[in-house]
């Protein structure tokens, strides 16, 4: 299944908003490749078939959406958009257009995107 028919089946401003991201995160991470895993209930970012080749999820809800970061807890976040208390990943609330096109979560997709080059780099 494709993205966009997968987002479809959430509520209107979450689709609106998850699109979007969507387009900001393609925009973000040159020739990654987008996989939809439906029993997650997300899409993933990633460059190669390992869970370490992965830069960041979306995560949507019927009542919200989340961008997550493999390794965010690693990442660089001055503006401090990173909540989440898990071990590896950190995840950016995404409540309106305006953190959609924020800077700071720019930001973070190309220190995610760095972080991972420098992973490959070292294994």
């Amino acid at each position: 299944m494709k993205a966009v028919p997968f987002l479809q089946q959430y509520p209107d401003p979450v689709f609106s908003l998850a699109t979007q991201l969507r387009e900001v995160v393609l925009e973000n991470l040159p020739d990654v490749t987008e996989q939809v895993d439906l029993a997650a209930k997300m899409i993933a970012y990633v460059y190669g078939p390992k869970y370490a080749d992965m830069i960041c999820v979306i995560i949507p809800s019927k009542k919200g959406l989340k961008l997550g970061f493999y390794k965010g807890i690693e990442l660089p976040d001055p503006d401090q958009l990173l909540a989440g208390s898990g071990k590896i990943s950190r995840y950016a609330v995404i409540k309106n257009q305006e953190d959609v096109y924020n800077t700071a979560l720019k930001t973070l997709l190309n220190n995610a995107f760095e972080a991972y080059k420098q992973r490959k780099l070292l294994s």
